[in-house]
């Protein structure tokens, strides 16, 4: 994927850190210093200069790009980059959200993922970007355990199969819990016993650590 991120402070550069292995990664920032650690240190591209311009974002590449992220100092700059992002196409918009105030405005603007909580944006970021099944809806006891949701796939095996069949494989994690499964269809939201059928496009609230987590969406789509 190609992906631009606006702003080389600290949340910038640990994504692109993340990122840069896997993906073709642009950090755009202001300060030439920073863009040059993030080259030395990371091996990202950066660009130094004001990415709430049209002539820096066509050198980033934004014409390409798969995922655009605003993690820059001041809301309205982020926004300016939304706005411009999505004037280009890109369908995929993470924002780092300062003023609670701005939330409507960056919705208005097309971001597809406003986080403000800055304990949880990089890990969030992340699942969006490398994981879109996976939604991280809560941390709990500092970062202990998570709530995250996961979509059954179409293809699935685990799709006719029941909570206990699917919670009793040895490939599923022990501490990992179903809290609850929403079925899109029926709109409604079942609180799951062991007999509760697992169907293909349920959406599966589940309780772990991050890794047990990715361990039990991946047993979900590939059973």
């Amino acid at each position: 994927m190609h992906i631009v991120i606006a702003g080389g402070g600290l949340v910038g550069r640990s994504l692109a850190k993340k990122l840069a292995d896997k993906h073709d990664v642009v950090v755009i920032d202001l300060d030439q210093e920073v863009c040059e650690r993030i080259y030395s240190q990371i091996g990202a591209v950066s660009i130094c200069g004001n990415a709430t311009r049209i002539d820096v974002l066509n050198e980033a590449g934004i014409n390409r790009c798969d995922v655009a992220v605003a993690v820059m100092r001041h809301d309205a700059d982020n926004l300016a980059f939304t706005l411009l992002a999505k004037n280009y196409g890109v369908e995929k918009i993470l924002v780092r959200k300062r003023d609670q105030q701005y939330r409507s405005a960056y919705e208005l603007a097309g971001a597809t993922n406003i986080t403000g909580s800055m304990d949880l944006i990089v890990d969030k970021f992340m699942i969006d970007i490398e994981d879109p099944d996976i939604k991280k809806v809560m941390s709990l006891s500092d970062g202990k355990a998570e709530i995250s949701i996961v979509t059954v796939p179409e293809d699935s095996n685990c799709c006719g199969r029941t909570v206990s069949e699917v919670t009793s494989s040895k490939r599923f994690p022990d501490d990992c819990v179903f809290a609850g499964i929403f079925d899109k269809e029926k709109d409604e939201l079942i609180i799951p016993r062991g007999n509760q059928q697992i169907c293909s496009g349920n959406q599966v609230f589940l309780v772990a650590t991050k890794k047990n987590i990715e361990k039990a969406a991946n047993y979900l789509r590939n059973c």
